[in-house]
């Protein structure tokens, strides 16, 4: 049987993570993200970079946090699916070793290189872009990768909740659809880095995300009140 308990702790950690994460990121600096000068220039005139992409960091520690007591919840030990278990538990820990290198790239070098081209002299400023330019490039590189291990083990966890869980296979289902999505967004940011079409794999990982996220805390609030007080037998 799945863990009520455990299960509402990781609906609760999941929402909180993924709300927090989404709110921090309107705070990002904005701006057309392929035009590296321009959004360059938008990045060193920003005061709150690294606050905001330490506070993307933390957020994203609690969603992995949310999917490994989730692991837990589903109470799987023996067959297939608890493998299928373990392996989306792996998944979700390396991710976030990937996030952090991430936000290493793009929270600190890249505003100090984007700081040092905006500050260098005129006969400076080519060598200095390339800098920028190659760490951006690198930021391409870690977030492509981090999203395709992030959308494993969604749909690994996904899976062995569909295949196995004491829940709706349904909701296995929209988790796994969450982490395909995340699959086309790393391919995507891997071949033409921040361009339109990551921009509408990012809004449809986020909506199932925060649909079947929904549909777990209300699965789990169900759960507890499915088992309702204990009493004591009438004498």
């Amino acid at each position: 049987m799945v863990d009520g308990k455990a299960l509402r702790l990781a609906a609760g950690l999941l929402a909180a993570g993924f709300i927090l994460y989404v709110t921090v990121g309107l705070l990002h600096p904005g701006g057309p993200a392929n035009d590296h000068e321009a959004v360059f220039a938008e990045y060193a005139g920003s005061a709150g970079w690294t606050a905001v992409h330490l506070w993307q960091f933390a957020a994203m520690a609690v969603v992995i946090a949310g999917l490994l007591v989730l692991s837990f919840a589903l109470n799987l030990h023996t067959g297939g699916a608890a493998w299928m278990v373990r392996f989306g538990a792996v998944s979700a820990a390396v991710s976030l070793g990937l996030y952090a290198v991430l936000q290493a790239v793009d929270g600190v070098a890249l505003k100090q290189a984007v700081d040092a081209w905006t500050a260098a002299p005129e006969a400076q400023k080519a060598a200095r872009f390339v800098g920028a330019e190659t760490t951006r490039w690198l930021e391409w590189g870690t977030r492509s990768y981090q999203c395709f291990v992030f959308g494993l083990a969604l749909i690994l966890l996904g899976s062995a909740l569909a295949w196995a869980a004491k829940l709706p296979r349904a909701l296995g289902y929209l988790m796994g659809l969450s982490g395909l999505a995340y699959i086309v967004q790393g391919w995507v940011l891997g071949s033409e880095g921040f361009s339109p079409a990551n921009t509408f794999a990012i809004l449809g990982s986020y909506v199932l995300i925060m649909s079947w996220i929904t549909w777990l805390a209300l699965a789990a609030w169900r759960t507890r009140e499915s088992r309702g007080p204990s009493r004591e037998p009438a004498g």
